[in-house]
């Protein structure tokens, strides 16, 4: 997220210290949310035998996770105070949608609005740090907003079982793993049609092949959920397809705003 965001920034043609601040205030807004989740999960963590997490581990205390999570949280707010108020609005909906998620959104009916309120708001923050600043076209807010149903409901399923043998009980959960994965497949697909056709210029080769190779994925994605098997493979498939879409969207950039 931070590297799309450095690259999207600098695809809007905003300047070499906005885009550092950008940067940098995007990590600091992931860390928080990273270490918040593994702060807040810890003691689902170790029921799951996640020895592999440093909290359940025992490698690093809660207080300490905690303290790092929460001065990233500060740091990125205030970074983003330095873009202008409007940035700042759309950083804060970014952070808030994963620190609610994190809080307990996961385990309701509405566990994927943080997704895409927080990925939809993405594109939103680095055109309306631009000077003038300006809102993104609605096709890429809809992109971002779409990545994010993908990457909620791809990012749960290979963990459903572990999720509600602990009580979390989201979306995904409620819908069960067929449901899931044509929804990652639909949202990837719509994202890219998005992406492709929704600037208003000529739609280019890279564009249709991007568009072809992201349909292939998200068909194979739906057919390794028919079969119930091998979810860790559909999540790197998702991961992949959801690259090709963020690579369409930092060619189209430059027309992410009016």
């Amino acid at each position: 997220m931070t590297i799309i965001s450095a690259a999207l920034a600098v695809g809007v043609g905003l300047g070499p210290l906005k885009v550092a601040i950008v940067t940098v205030m995007i990590l600091c807004n992931q860390l928080s949310v990273g270490l918040s989740n593994d702060w807040l999960d810890a003691e689902r963590d170790r029921r799951n035998g996640r020895r592999d997490k440093p909290i359940a581990g025992e490698e690093i205390s809660p207080a300490t996770v905690a303290t790092v999570a929460i001065v990233a949280a500060v740091s990125a707010i205030a970074l983003s105070l330095t873009l202008g108020p409007l940035a700042a609005i759309a950083q804060a909906l970014f952070l808030a949608s994963g620190w609610l998620y994190n809080l307990g959104l996961k385990s309701t009916v509405i566990s994927v609005v943080p997704y895409i309120v927080g990925f939809g708001a993405l594109p939103a923050i680095v055109t309306l740090a631009a000077d003038p600043p300006r809102l993104a076209h609605g096709w890429a807010l809809a992109a971002g907003a779409l990545l994010g149903i993908a990457a909620h409901f791809s990012n749960v399923l290979p963990d459903l079982d572990d999720d509600s043998a602990t009580g979390v009980r989201g979306l995904p959960h409620r819908l069960g793993a067929l449901t899931s994965g044509i929804i990652i497949a639909v949202s990837l697909v719509a994202a890219s049609t998005a992406i492709v056709f929704g600037p208003q210029a000529d739609v280019t080769i890279v564009g249709l092949i991007g568009l072809t190779l992201g349909i292939v994925l998200a068909l194979t994605s739906v057919v390794l959920v028919i079969r119930n098997t091998m979810k860790r493979i559909l999540f790197r498939i998702t991961i992949a397809a959801a690259l090709i879409n963020v690579a369409l969207l930092l060619i189209s950039a430059p027309r992410l705003s009016a």
